[in-house]
């Protein structure tokens, strides 16, 4: 096989035929590195990217150990760089700021040495915007990330580098995080697949807060919706250093079936979520044809709306990030000599947060257990739920944010995401699928949800649609022109 048919693999294939000595783990380190060597410095989704030649000679090692009998794991010879976010043992952990530690990390973070115990190889860092804010991925440290489908495009974020690195066929499969859309948001705009685990599903170690930080959690990308389950499978389980973590196991990413007959499957369409959430043009009507897979698999399609009033869920979004984002970097903002040196966005969620106090974080949390209550009410009608993933179609990679929506002015910095928030904050399983191509020519997703902890009955859903849907085995521009 070339290089190209070698990348070109799902995951789930890349795996049997490795583990079946079909061809070997240094063929693919091989042909991942000359995709790298071609196309990063165009798109720039890879940083701190290891020595060649040592990474070679692990994927040596692989290949003795498949010699021997000896297989680690579904991701035994994948090349996989972590998203910048998390620790790499003998990397640093940039998290996009110049006043990160230059130094390597000592340890994995949990999900990375999971990763590495099913026999993934690291081979560098995934670009990420500034402490992970924004949905744009780019740095003063490492730049901007490119959109793989138009290069003056954003990337989406913050797992941005992930994405590009998947559509461009840099690595197989990859892992990202999601506090406001970070695994879907960058999904969508890649044309990839992008999962966010109900909360605890995916331990999230080392963690300075093991009660209150849960928004974010660490997930799972892939090409397609099969892959990114496996992966799933890899990094999720109970971990005692995180007491919120869930208990049980799914099971092991080789013993997984998806396959199910989904004819039946009641799914709510909430559209916007809310009549008055702004929409850039094409961004509904796209979504609205997606819809038309669901219905070709014998799915029931209906309306529906979620019952909480919007403003009670961005006043709880708006509260409890700042909570969270003040206190991790309110620290390094006291610090006269590295103020200067913070994006604004960061700085302006710490100065929000030195006005909140006891009675607005209570305030915040009803508002958002009400989220929650109002799609278990869905979900008394509905198998699972859609909503477009993004308000807006990827924008000039030159724009820090998109400072309206059709029109309506964005009052905060993240304000063009909003849609992302309630699943979010209701802590369910959402995953991003491919909804197909705006008027533009480029890439919309769809977010699909279900019950909390019902993250095999969603991903199941979704991989029935996966394989119907027409956008699945389309490639970037750039890989068709360079095979």
């Amino acid at each position: 096989m070339n290089d190209a048919d070698i990348l070109s693999l799902d995951a789930t294939t890349l795996a049997r035929r490795l583990a079946a000595r079909e061809f070997s783990c240094r063929e693919l380190m091989a042909a991942a590195l000359a995709r790298i060597g071609a196309l990063n410095p165009r798109f720039n989704a890879l940083v701190s990217l290891r020595d060649p030649e040592a990474l070679l000679a692990e994927a040596d090692e692989r290949d003795a150990q498949l010699a021997r009998g000896e297989r680690l794991g579904w991701m035994h010879g994948f090349p996989l760089a972590v998203k910048d976010l998390s620790h790499a043992a003998g990397l640093p952990t940039s998290m996009g700021s110049p006043l990160a530690p230059r130094s390597p990390a000592r340890a994995d973070s949990l999900h990375v040495a999971r990763a590495k115990a099913a026999g993934a190889i690291v081979i560098g860092k995934s670009n990420t915007p500034e402490f992970g804010l924004g949905s744009h991925t780019y740095n003063t440290v490492f730049g901007t990330t490119r959109n793989a489908w138009d290069e003056t495009k954003s990337a989406g974020g913050s797992s941005g580098g992930a994405a590009v690195a998947l559509a461009l066929g840099m690595m197989p499969v990859a892992d990202g995080s999601d506090m406001m859309g970070s695994l879907r948001n960058p999904a969508a705009f890649n044309n990839v697949i992008g999962f966010r685990p109900s909360r605890g599903r995916v331990p999230s170690s080392p963690d300075e807060d093991l009660f209150f930080q849960q928004l974010g959690t660490e997930g799972p990308m892939a090409r397609t919706v099969e892959d990114a389950a496996r992966l799933l499978c890899v990094q999720a389980g109970f971990d005692a250093h995180v007491p919120l973590s869930l208990p049980g196991a799914l099971p092991t990413a080789d013993a997984l079936s998806l396959d199910a007959d989904v004819k039946g499957r009641r799914i709510g369409w909430l559209g916007p979520v809310w009549p008055d959430l702004p929409t850039e043009p094409g961004v509904l009507a796209t979504c609205e044809q997606a819809l038309s897979t669901f219905a070709g698999l014998g799915c029931i399609v209906e309306p529906c709306t979620l019952d909480v009033p919007r403003e009670q869920n961005w006043t709880a979004w708006l509260r409890l990030r700042q909570l969270l984002v003040g206190g991790k970097l309110g620290a390094l903002a006291a610090d006269p000599r590295h103020r200067e040196r913070i994006k604004p966005e960061a700085l302006w969620e710490i100065e929000q947060a030195r006005h909140l106090d006891a009675a607005s974080l209570y305030q915040a949390s009803i508002y958002r257990s009400n989220v929650y209550r109002a799609f278990v009410r869905l979900f008394e009608r509905f198998d699972a739920v859609v909503a477009p993933t993004a308000q807006v179609f990827p924008f000039d990679a030159q724009r820090h944010w998109p400072d309206e929506v059709d029109g309506v002015k964005s009052q905060t910095y993240h304000h063009w995401m909003e849609i992302v928030t309630p699943f979010t904050l209701a802590g369910l399983p959402t995953l991003n699928l491919r909804a197909g191509f705006g008027p533009q020519g480029l890439p919309m997703g769809l977010q699909l949800a279900g019950p909390a902890n019902a993250d095999l009955a969603v991903l199941r859903l979704g991989h029935a649609y996966d394989r119907a849907c027409p956008w699945t085995a389309l490639r970037p521009p750039v890989l068709a022109s360079d095979r």
